[in-house]
């Protein structure tokens, strides 16, 4: 393939004979310049590339964009002098160790079980790495290699996490500076449609990866309420939500988000009451995706045999299981479900085509990824919608025994399809700390989030001059 000789040709440790002009200036850009990989330019990296080339040509550092969709890399280069697309299968160990091993700092954008194999790389060829995604266990255990090699592996730095992190560490740091003591502290973010671009019954529309939501809450959410731990287990968590008020937005529902005991120590919160992290949805939404739970069809761990010859009238009925019950499939699932057949839930159910004689299409899919191509077609983002992020935390506090509370409050929209608040708001922190790292200002060695000043002050400082401002009330 020609996109495989490029990754070749320039691990090679001696240029090719007679270079010409361009390529030589190349050459030259490597080896007198610091240089950066991000690995993956898919829907989050736009906003990213984009940042991190403009700040490529400021500080003299080069970048290497790497795909297995090499069309797509070099789309988002667009010919930037400082920039370079290759292609890249990362599952190919011996390719992807050659392209590390030619770079300084290496941004993995790859699905989150991908990461390890990407981190034991850079500890063995001494790179940095940064990543938004959440830590791995198996990653979190490099902490020590990558400390004594001096190495930064920077995570969570995207939205969520990321920037709850941050700002919710500049609050408790400032609250503690007034010798408060916090109590409790809520953390809520969601990734939804701007209420101009709202048109569907389910109020929401894509503006992050699919298969996350399809798959989202699965396990078991952890918590701390009142000094107790709380467990909610993921065949209850849609159905035991929490109404919250986002000022100027309304009401809004709130699930729990995986384990929020994961961030008492890294906030240092040991002596908490409360500590609650969660996911923002419109009203309606959760007891909906319930029934797609009781149904089964977020199920991902079996395939459906000759699912492409069913239509979703015939996935329905299948999931009724032993016939208890006469009537239509919609009476019938309304029934498994414990809800009217007339109700939202239904009219929600039947908006997505779940009752029609449309086939699937999908060979041999399970239940998850036949409904994740539905709602890839039901829920998609138009050119011209307008996704928003809305992020609060509340902090309730005490000082000299009074109680106080603030709640902090961060509510952006995106410009339209492409440019969306929520690729912005994972890709600028990511790309700031890359900046830092590359030109010496930041280095946290070892496994971290950015819960330390010296990374989330400079970086919310810089956020701010792209408008992510949260508003703060204060009680």
């Amino acid at each position: 393939m020609k996109g495989r000789k490029v990754i070749s040709w320039f691990s090679c440790q001696i240029s090719p004979p007679q270079p010409d002009k361009a390529l030589s200036e190349l050459f030259q850009k490597l080896n007198t310049m610091k240089n950066l990989l991000i690995i993956g330019a898919g829907r989050s990296a736009t906003v990213l590339i984009t940042y991190i080339l403009e700040q490529a040509a400021l500080h003299n550092f080069f970048v290497t964009i790497a795909d297995a969709d090499i069309a797509l890399a070099q789309k988002k280069v667009d010919g930037h002098p400082n920039g370079r697309a290759i292609w890249l299968d990362a599952s190919k160990h011996n390719d992807r160790r050659d392209i590390i091993q030619r770079h300084d700092v290496v941004v993995s954008l790859l699905p989150p079980q991908m990461h390890l194999e990407v981190a034991q790389d850079c500890i063995v060829l001494g790179k940095h790495m940064v990543t938004a995604s959440y830590v791995s266990k198996q990653v979190f255990r490099l902490g020590d290699e990558a400390r004594q090699r001096a190495l930064v592996f920077m995570n969570e730095i995207g939205l969520d996490p990321g920037i709850d992190h941050m700002s919710a560490m500049q609050r408790i740091h400032q609250i503690r500076a007034k010798g408060g003591k916090i109590t409790a502290f809520y953390s809520y973010t969601g990734g939804l449609v701007a209420p101009e671009s709202d048109d569907n019954p389910w109020h929401y529309k894509f503006s992050w990866n699919p298969r996350n939501v399809v798959l989202a809450g699965q396990g078991t959410a952890q918590f701390l309420e009142n000094g107790k731990l709380k467990y909610i287990p993921y065949r209850r968590l849609f159905r035991q939500y929490n109404l919250v008020d986002i000022p100027g937005m309304g009401e809004w529902e709130v699930y729990a988000n995986r384990d929020s005991m994961l961030y008492r120590d890294a906030y240092g919160l040991k002596n908490i009451k409360t500590l609650f992290r969660g996911t923002i949805r419109h009203k309606g939404f959760c007891d909906a995706w319930n029934a797609l739970v009781r149904i089964g069809l977020t199920d991902a761990t079996f395939p459906i045999v000759d699912s492409e010859k069913l239509t979703y009238h015939d996935l329905m009925e299948a999931f009724l299981g032993i016939s208890q019950h006469t009537g239509s499939v919609k009476d019938r699932i309304a029934k498994v479900i414990e809800v009217e057949p007339d109700s939202e839930v239904m009219k929600n159910l039947e908006w997505l085509g779940l009752f029609s004689k449309r086939r699937i299409k999908v060979k041999d899919a399970t239940p998850s990824l036949i409904l994740e191509n539905l709602l890839l077609e039901k829920w998609a983002l138009q050119p011209k919608d307008k996704d928003m992020v809305i992020m609060q935390h509340v902090f309730e506090y005490e000082i000299n025994k009074k109680k106080h509370k603030t709640t902090s409050t961060l509510v952006m929209k995106g410009n339209n399809g492409t440019d969306t608040a929520m690729s912005r708001l994972v890709g600028l922190p990511l790309g700031i700390f890359v900046k830092l790292l590359i030109t010496g200002q930041v280095s946290p060695t070892g496994v971290n989030i950015p819960t330390m000043p010296e990374v989330y002050e400079p970086v919310m400082k810089e956020l701010e001059d792209y408008g992510v401002k949260f508003v703060d009330i204060d009680v």
